[in-house]
């Protein structure tokens, strides 16, 4: 089972789209949070800790992730999904353009965890 933390700024529109898009698909879990202090889940070390990949919306996040958690970070791949602010909840863009994108990452990840799992 491949854990995928979605993360934007509030945690409002993009990753609980991302959350709700991925959250049925077979062999996944999901959660998402938002690195603002206002945000409607505030990102813990307890979710990066959770997490096997991290799935950022920009570079800010993912340096703000860096910033606070490093420790734990370090151990969790962290990638950038170049998707700005402009989209409300379950905008029909923004989940095309997820459907587009985290794909590719979910195999990576599958992948990772699979030769992990033969080695330990």
């Amino acid at each position: 089972m491949l854990k995928i933390l979605f993360v934007c700024s509030r945690n409002q529109w993009r990753s609980p789209t991302a959350e709700q898009v991925w959250k049925n698909h077979s062999g996944l879990q999901v959660r998402s949070a938002g690195t603002s202090p206002k945000a409607k889940r505030t990102l813990s070390m307890a979710d990066i800790r959770w997490a096997d990949v991290i799935l950022v919306m920009e570079k800010k996040h993912k340096n703000r992730i860096l910033a606070q958690y490093k420790q734990w970070a370090d151990h969790t791949p962290i990638h950038i999904l170049d998707i700005p602010d402009d989209y409300q909840y379950m905008d029909p863009d923004l989940v095309e353009h997820l459907q587009d994108v985290v794909p590719g990452y979910v195999e990576e990840g599958l992948r990772a965890n699979s030769s992990d799992a033969q080695f330990t």
